[in-house]
C-alpha cells in the first residue's frame, strides 16, 4: 500500500482508468471483428457505440483527445471501405443475375420445372408411403395392446 494521500488516489483512478480503456479496446474489436465479417447493420451499431465509448473516455481526460479522434478516424475508414466492397459485390452479383436470366434458353427453363416436378412427385410419394407405413405401425400396436388386455382380463 502507498504511503502518501495522493499516491493512493493516483492508484484508484489508474484503476479506474484501466477499466474505461480496456472497455473502449473491446468496443473497438467487436466493432471491427463485424465489420470484417460483413455484417453491416450491427457493425454499423457496434462502430457507433465504440465512438460513444472514445467521446466519453477523451471528455474524462483517460486517453487524449487526439487518440479518440485517430482511432475513431481509422475505425469508420475501414467500415466506409467494407460498404463500399459490399455494394460493389452485390451489384456485380445483380449484373450476373440479370444476365443468366436473360441469357437462359427455354429448353432450360423447361427441363428445370420438369426436374423440379420430378422432386416434388418423389416427395409426395414418399410422404404417403410414410404415412401408409405409421398406419400399419399403428394397427400392429392397436392388435397387440387388444391381444394383451384378452390376456389379462382372462
Amino acid at each position: 500500500m502507498p504511503n502518501s494521500k495522493e499516491a493512493r488516489n493516483s492508484e484508484r483512478r489508474q484503476m479506474r482508468n484501466r477499466a474505461v480503456r480496456s472497455r473502449a479496446k473491446t468496443f473497438i474489436i467487436r466493432a471491427e471483428k463485424l465489420v470484417f465479417t460483413g455484417e453491416m447493420e450491427s457493425a454499423q451499431a457496434a462502430v457507433a457505440e465504440s465512438i460513444s465509448t472514445l467521446d466519453r473516455a477523451a471528455e474524462k481526460g483517460i486517453i487524449h483527445p487526439n487518440n479518440a479522434a485517430r482511432r475513431k478516424s481509422r475505425l469508420m475508414k475501414k467500415l466506409n471501405q467494407a460498404q463500399a466492397s459490399a455494394v460493389e459485390v452485390v451489384g456485380e452479383e445483380v449484373a450476373e443475375a440479370e444476365e443468366t436470366v436473360e441469357t437462359k434458353p427455354k429448353a432450360e427453363k423447361a427441363a428445370a420445372e420438369e426436374k423440379k416436378e420430378k422432386r416434388t412427385k418423389f416427395v409426395s410419394e414418399k410422404y404417403k408411403m410414410m404415412k401408409t407405413n405409421i398406419k400399419d405401425e399403428i394397427d400392429t400396436y392397436v392388435d397387440l395392446i387388444r391381444i394383451r388386455s384378452t390376456y389379462v382380463s382372462i
